[in-house]
């Protein structure tokens, strides 16, 4: 059994928040792959379903961001789960716009969900770093993740959390390679290469003298009729 972790904040004030991307993520796998319907326990929202044969079930806390630690630590110790079992998805300021990274263990580089993860399960669990990008100082940080993504940034956005969705169940299979492929062709799809062999290809010109007689085959007529052209 795995515990998908989707950090964020609480309430409709927060919803869109780009410090939202994780609760985001996990409502859109619900959608996609028939979850059940989110109910209250472990101080969060949680739902339950199935990913590539493996039972999963999706966690929201409702601690607020700096308190997810709590709740997390609290449906481990019920369905006895190790840190190895949990994969928390979240925003990455450190990672362009449409960005994703997977990454096993190591530290919380400030976001203070992943501290307060820290503090209550350690740092062995896996991370799905979903980049946010950055405001270019950090004064202005607290401001930009509490701030609802821009209408132009849908576009990214949804590809993201389409491209997710389609490779959760690598990557509850443990195959974080194909859930990374996954994201990538949602987010880039790959061109088409090469002539569009579906239209008909214009013949190729004949040169304008192609079928005209050598100046040593034509009649005496015919260089008559030349010379008073």
């Amino acid at each position: 059994m795995y515990l998908f972790v989707g950090l964020g904040n609480p309430g409709a004030k927060y919803a869109h928040n780009r410090h939202n991307i994780g609760f985001m993520a996990l409502d859109r796998i619900a959608e996609d792959h028939g979850f059940g319907p989110w109910r209250a326990k472990f101080q969060g929202q949680i739902s339950e379903g199935r990913l590539s044969n493996e039972k999963v079930l999706l966690l929201k806390p409702e601690t607020f961001m700096n308190l997810s630690g709590q709740s997390v630590g609290e449906a481990m110790r019920f369905y006895k789960l190790s840190p190895e079992d949990v994969v928390v998805f979240h925003d990455e300021l450190d990672l362009a716009p449409g960005k994703v990274r997977v990454k096993q263990g190591g530290g919380h580089a400030g976001h203070n969900g992943l501290r307060s993860l820290h503090g209550h399960i350690g740092e062995t669990y896996a991370r799905v770093r979903m980049g946010i990008g950055h405001p270019g100082h950090k004064d202005r940080v607290s401001a930009y993740v509490l701030h609802d993504f821009a209408k132009a940034e849908d576009g990214w956005l949804d590809d993201v959390l389409r491209g997710v969705s389609k490779g959760a169940p690598d990557l509850a299979a443990g195959d974080s390679g194909r859930f990374m492929n996954a994201v990538a062709l949602q987010v880039s799809p790959p061109r088409a290469s090469g002539r569009d062999k579906s239209k008909p290809q214009a013949p190729a010109r004949a040169p304008e003298t192609a079928n005209e007689p050598t100046d040593e085959a034509r009649s005496p007529l015919q260089k008559l009729v030349d010379r008073f052209r």
